[in-house]
């Protein structure tokens, strides 16, 4: 019997022409695959030159169905089967669904493969001209309230230059947050429709790209880069306190005088924090 596995499979993330052949061979001989869209998957085999075979299935497999098809194809995998995951564009399990059903899988002593393929956050990176030694990928960041202010409190003071999806009408409020917390003279890259006929990469600062996206919304998949925070002496704790309590004093609750305190002086939010709570008030 042939061994079974399950199959992560890049897929291009635009051009067509970047599906490499050891990924349409996957495609091709798999007895099922899983995708978050049958009819965009479908069109991809077709397009490929791949066509289906009778009897090989197309399984929704996204968001809100993830965790009810992990018993099934867990089922097949384990009967031998080679169960290909897809998604819509990229690698799977990156900002897409698949990571639950690996980990089930792994957890059921059954194997995983990787067919490896397009990324757009990696080709965002590549084509910024931001540093790519060390980086970190934050997926989609939160849209609003106190998640969304922490999270970008936090990008304010990383190190690493940061990578990040976002949707094309909220791209110019989220450049506009970036340039409030990080200073509106930190570089960045705005990549749009990447591998795609009208593939742009804007860079500049974030002052800049707030100006380019305020003045008519970027259509397209987007990708943020945002380079590292720029070294600088550490604050003292005397410095900290000091700050916090000018800020409390403006009325700030003790989260936001952590936040902006945070990024205005690049040190990690729980010493803001803590410094706000033990402040008399």
């Amino acid at each position: 019997m042939t061994a079974g596995a399950l199959v992560l499979v890049g897929t291009p993330i635009g051009n067509l022409g970047d599906l490499p052949p050891r990924a349409a061979e996957a495609l091709r001989t798999a007895a099922a695959i899983c995708c978050e869209d049958t009819r965009r998957t479908g069109r991809l085999v077709e397009l490929a030159g791949m066509g289906r075979r009778d009897g090989q299935p197309l399984i929704r497999l996204d968001d809100h169905t993830e965790a009810a098809r992990i018993a099934e194809v867990v089922e097949r995998v384990g009967r031998g089967e080679r169960v290909v995951v897809v998604s819509d564009a990229g690698m799977p399990g990156i900002a897409d669904p698949g990571e639950r059903l690996v980990r089930a899988v792994a957890e059921a002593g059954l194997t995983v493969e990787v067919v490896p393929g397009p990324s757009a956050a990696v080709t965002a990176l590549v084509a910024s001209g931001l540093p790519t030694g060390r980086f970190a990928f934050e997926g989609f960041l939160p849209r609003k309230g106190e998640a969304r202010a922490d999270r970008l409190a936090e990008l304010s003071t990383e190190t690493r230059t940061v990578v990040f999806y976002e949707s094309p009408h909220r791209l110019a409020r989220t450049l506009t947050d970036l340039a409030a917390v990080c200073g509106p003279d930190r570089p960045a890259a705005v990549g749009r429709e990447l591998t795609k006929l009208h593939e742009e990469v804007r860079r500049g600062s974030l002052a800049e790209l707030v100006e380019w996206a305020s003045a008519g919304e970027p259509r397209g998949e987007i990708v943020v880069v945002l380079a590292p925070a720029p070294p600088g002496a550490p604050a003292t704790s005397e410095e900290v306190v000091a700050a916090v309590a000018k800020a409390r004093d403006e009325g700030l609750s003790a989260r936001d005088a952590a936040a902006r305190v945070a990024a205005e002086l690049g040190v990690p939010r729980r010493v803001a924090y803590d410094a706000a709570l033990g402040l008399p008030r």
